[in-house]
């Protein structure tokens, strides 16, 4: 079939990716580009980006597809409108005269002018359709159950079916207004978290606390039989939300919502300093009820997750599943579909919309040209290279830092291990840009997991975030077992490679990585080895030597708010507002004190 460029944009994280045969060349997120956080404008950057890698311009196209159908996502829009009653009665008004603006009824129009592509070379893919193609096409497994979950498609909210060799089938899904993604986002509103930015915030906030709400909670979830549910539709405002997507009567249950500028913490240590004693109790207390509160959301959401997984699994009668939309970025919930389901899970790296760009372009290349699957996708390392030599010299010189060193390779790991060995925050910029929200190794900030302090350090100090954010552990392949109970890595397809898994950090381990070992006693880990990211696993190889632990702490490079680097002058100016002591540039080290 040649060359399919995969698109996703208007609604939020615009990407853009390329795949050529059923293989994916590259694939970008408009927001790396744009540094413009969620950035849902057309994929301008990340089209221009994916070109320049194939070294191909938009007549080399064989087709372009668009990740969901707009008419019937509008056609949902009308019937919502209807269903609320008059209970927004601008949001109909509001919303046409955005799609108006925006162009969003003429998806295929703007596409055809941005990249001077005839019309009949685009075309559409319905948005759960292009979730699951992502998913189940990038797993390497010949058959599989393929469940996607998210706040909505078009109509579709969840849906579940069986992948084998080159087509899917649907079997089944549920629709707007029952949705676990947007229960998920709403608590995140309620929690004082951003929705589609701080659901994982929850996560973490749910480690401090117990689930002692579940009783109020799970009863809003009507669980049916075949893996269906509805959701109390009392409590929340799915269809046309003006403000906020939950209503009074979830206050009157819960109590009062908090304030997105309120302090957390469960522990006198993460407190603001000077404050008074009266104040820092009742911070302390309704930080344990909100923590209570993320407890219970995330228990009673994992509740409907294996409802739904476990009745797809009955129904196929396969234990291979994949997953995907965003509510698949759970990586507690997936945690425990693996311990304790025993399911080998495909999770896409980018589950939620961007990913939706690869899902798109495969799902059109399988129906058209697709009699034998491709090689799977054991790589997340598909965005921006770093650059040359040259180039990094000028972004260096143009930022006013100066290079304090230059290390052949074979020296650089085991230079920056002692960096870190030392207490020294580095961040890592190597190789190709991550596709999806983890940082991988390649585009990190790095600390050592032995100090019990650096937790407090990275969040307050470099990465100016709220304290009870947990810190990701990279570890070597080889060695996952010794630091982690979790299920054999099954190859690089596995959760654990992309960041997508949560694992218990084993008892005899958490006094010697207290870094990254959460309130919990668990970790999101990365396992990396010698193929799937050289560069980084040289270092922790190298850091193993120094400290005798074969783990880094390991967290996007950004600060709060902001993308995670592209460039090496995105990578310097993050570097220049934040306290980090180092940062590594290909081969080249920077320094504020210009000494290494």
């Amino acid at each position: 079939m040649g060359y399919i460029l995969g698109l996703s944009f208007d609604f939020h994280d615009s990407a853009a990716a390329l795949i050529k045969d059923g293989v994916v060349v590259a694939a970008g997120i408009e927001e790396r580009f744009s540094r413009k956080k969620h950035d849902s404008s057309f994929p301008r950057h990340a089209v221009e980006f994916c070109m320049q890698s194939a070294g191909i311009s938009s007549s080399s196209l064989q087709a372009i597809a668009y990740y969901e159908v707009p008419m019937l996502k509008f056609d949902r829009i009308l019937w919502c409108s209807e269903q609320a009653q008059g209970r927004n009665p601008e949001y109909l008004d509001k919303t046409i005269s955005s799609w108006l603006r925006y162009r969003k009824f003429e998806v295929i129009d703007r596409i055809s002018e941005e990249l001077g592509v005839a019309r009949e070379k685009i075309s559409y893919v319905d948005h759960h359709l292009s979730h699951m193609s992502a998913a189940f096409y990038c797993s390497g497994f010949d058959a599989a159950t393929i469940v996607t979950m998210d706040g909505v498609g078009e109509y579709e909210t969840t849906s579940w079916g069986i992948g084998n060799g080159t087509e899917i089938q649907k079997l089944g899904s549920v629709s707007l207004p029952n949705s676990i993604g947007l229960f998920y986002s709403a608590l995140t509103a309620f929690l004082g978290f951003e929705v589609n930015e701080g659901e994982y915030k929850v996560m973490g906030m749910g480690a401090f606390g117990e689930p002692i709400y579940y009783d109020l909670l799970r009863p809003m979830f009507r669980l049916e039989e075949g893996g269906g549910f509805s959701i109390e539709p009392m409590y929340f405002e799915f269809l046309t939300p003006k403000d906020l997507p939950f209503t009074d009567a979830l206050v009157e249950l819960l109590g009062r919502p908090r304030d997105p500028k309120q302090d957390f913490a469960t522990v006198v240590d993460d407190l603001p300093s000077g404050i008074a004693v009266h104040e820092a109790d009742a911070i302390l207390e309704t930080s344990k009820r909100y923590a209570d509160i993320a407890a219970s959301v995330q228990k009673v959401t994992e509740e409907v997750i294996f409802h739904v997984v476990d009745s797809a699994v009955q129904a196929t009668g396969i234990k291979e599943v994949c997953l995907a939309g965003g509510v698949a970025l759970n990586s507690l919930a997936n945690g425990r579909l693996m311990r304790e389901r025993g399911y080998s899970l495909y999770v896409h790296p980018a589950a939620g919309d961007s990913g939706s760009a690869i899902g798109a372009a495969l799902w059109r290349h399988y129906q058209e040209a697709g009699t034998q699957r491709s090689a799977p996708l054991t790589s997340a390392y598909l965005g921006s290279d770093c650059p040359l030599d040259e180039e990094i010299d000028r972004a260096i010189a143009d930022s006013g830092f100066q290079c304090c060193g230059i290390f052949a390779h074979d020296q650089l790991p085991l230079e920056i291990a002692r960096l870190l060995a030392e207490g020294n925050v580095v961040g890592w910029f190597q190789g190709n840009a991550e596709w999806g929200p983890r940082a991988l190794g390649n585009r990190s900030i790095l600390a050592d997991p032995t100090r019990a302090d650096m937790k407090k350090i990275v969040n307050e100090r470099i990465k100016f975030r709220e304290p009870f954010r947990p810190f990701a552990p990279a570890v070597l392949l080889e060695e996952v077992h010794n630091y982690f109970e979790c299920p054999a890595i099954r190859d690089r397809t596995s959760p654990e490679y992309f960041m997508l898994a949560v694992h218990h950090v084993l008892p005899s381990a958490r006094c010697k990585v207290p870094a990254i070992t959460h309130a919990d006693g668990t970790g999101r880990l990365q396992v990396v080895d010698a193929t799937s990211n050289p560069a980084f696993y040289s270092l922790l190889k190298a850091f193993k030597e120094l400290r005798g632990v074969a783990v880094l702490m390991n967290t996007s490079f950004n600060l709060k708010g902001e993308p995670i680097v592209d460039t090496p002058s995105d990578a310097l100016r993050t570097f220049s507002y934040s306290g980090l002591d180092y940062l590594v540039i290909g081969s080249r080290v920077v320094s504020k004190d210009f000494d290494i």
